[in-house]
């Protein structure tokens, strides 16, 4: 079931999209901690095997709103931008590649002891029904051990 609180564009919408994953996880570390190691997207690889060649588009570390940046995940060179950015709340992008448009989101909310993040992420297209069918956890596993990593990295491992 999808989160109430993220703001789903309408063609987006988890009711509607053929593919759809939600991962969340307790950290014991205050919001603006794991805000600052989400957002800081040039660091990913190096807390998520899944993410390599960061790049934001005029340069900096930190994602923002509008934000253009290109990555490779799952094996796919995606093109990206963020639609939404909410400081030490929430930050969503689109992503395009061939054969896949997908809309991924983060939710940060205080929880006693720390923080919960809570990330779920929409898709579209050929190849990404076919990794679905091929690899059908996979998306599942790999955001569960984005959330560990950010965890780990906010915590200061």
């Amino acid at each position: 079931m999808a989160a109430p609180s993220i703001r789903w564009p309408a063609k987006f919408d988890p009711a509607r999209a053929p593919i759809h994953v939600r991962n969340e996880l307790a950290m014991p570390v205050p919001p603006a901690a794991a805000w600052a190691v989400l957002i800081r997207a040039s660091d990913w690889p190096g807390f998520y095997a899944n993410a390599r060649d960061v790049v934001i588009a005029g340069g900096g570390r930190d994602l923002h709103v509008g934000a253009r940046f290109a990555w490779t995940t799952f094996g796919v060179r995606l093109q990206t931008v963020v639609n939404e950015f909410v400081p030490l709340e929430r930050i969503a992008w689109t992503a395009r590649a061939f054969g896949v448009l997908a809309y991924h989101a983060w939710l940060i909310t205080p929880a006693q002891g720390g923080c919960r993040v809570i990330t779920e992420e929409t898709q579209y297209g050929l190849l990404a029904r076919a990794s679905r069918i091929v690899f059908p956890t996979r998306m599942e596993h790999w955001h569960q051990r984005w959330l560990e990593g950010l965890r780990d990295r906010a915590a200061g491992g």
